[in-house]
């Protein structure tokens, strides 16, 4: 399959609506798009992924008006959706009864991952698709997110049907993953801080890595680079490179002045600049609060034992 590039929305909406598979930018990463009511289109995902078929997928929609047909929203619902649409967040929600979400989107679930996303270009894929569109981050399953064109033609070219050019992602970093019921919860530590979420919410509880996946994100082992990554490293080892943080000697910097956001918005890419050298990544200590908390839990994931 040749993948091509595309320069407007309206080709990849087109392409989508026809059941493509199409990569397009969001502000947090790039997204691997279909049709959400197309059990062929979302299929095709989990193939060109190489993704477990357990694993549910996020169906993104341009505006709060859009995901009324899709999902029912209690109150905390409503007024998260109010207070972060668009934005980096994901609700987890009851679908309603014949929304025409495919059950291979939720992985048979009762609920499904919905969210509006902050970026001009993306919500005009989503208008001129005129469907909702789930969409992964753009990368092979388990490895490191795509906050690039690049990225994607890298991990997927000549598995999906095309890549829209866009802007390099401004987050860099997941959505957060809120599932609203039975009590807010959060399910991934993503790109909107939990301090914010809270403060409309309350107190939230964590269940990040549960025994049965209920949202994308979920599995042990993640976002992971070709070799090993170590984290709470000072320094590298003799066969290593180092992704540093703050005021560090290393190969790649997050961000030398200690800045959560700039490292969030970094992470991803500066994984891939060093994955390309095919040795074991030393990582410099994240502080674990606000984005830092996010920044870790990706990294764990990388860093943990694979299968």
């Amino acid at each position: 399959m040749e993948t091509k590039l595309l320069k407007t929305a309206q080709e990849a909406g087109t392409l989508l609506a026809q059941g493509g598979l199409v990569g397009f930018a969001t502000e947090t990463v790039y997204g691997l798009g279909a049709d959400a009511t197309n059990a062929t289109a979302v299929a095709s995902i989990y193939e060109a992924k190489g993704r477990p078929s357990f694993n549910p997928l996020i169906i993104h929609v341009p505006s709060i008006a859009d995901a009324e047909p899709y999902v029912e929203m209690n109150e905390i619902a409503q007024r998260l959706a109010a207070a972060f649409w668009p934005g980096p967040l994901t609700l987890v929600l009851p679908l309603r009864p014949n929304s025409g979400i495919c059950d291979l989107v939720t992985a048979g679930l009762s609920t499904v991952a919905i969210r509006v996303p902050d970026h001009e270009q993306a919500r005009d894929v989503l208008r001129s698709a005129g469907t909702p569109v789930a969409a992964p981050s753009a990368n092979p399953s388990g490895r490191i997110s795509a906050t690039t064109a690049q990225h994607v033609m890298h991990g997927l070219g000549g598995r999906i049907d095309a890549v829209l050019e866009g802007d390099p992602c401004s987050i860099g970093l997941e959505s957060t993953i809120i599932a609203v019921a039975p009590t807010p919860t959060v399910l991934r530590f993503g790109g909107l801080a939990l301090r914010d979420i809270e403060a409309i919410t309350g107190p939230l509880s964590h269940d990040t890595t549960p025994a049965a996946v209920a949202a994308p994100g979920q599995l042990s082992s993640h976002y992971a680079p070709r070799q090993a990554l170590r984290m709470d490293a000072v320094t590298a080892e003799a066969d290593e490179v180092l992704l540093g943080f703050g005021e560090v000697r290393c190969d790649l910097n997050l961000s030398p002045s200690a800045d959560l956001r700039e490292a969030a918005a970094n992470l991803f890419t500066h994984l891939h600049s060093l994955d390309r050298l095919n040795q074991p990544i030393a990582m410099s200590p994240i502080p674990d609060h606000g984005l830092g908390r996010a920044i870790n839990d990706r990294l764990r994931r990388a860093a943990a034992p694979r299968d």
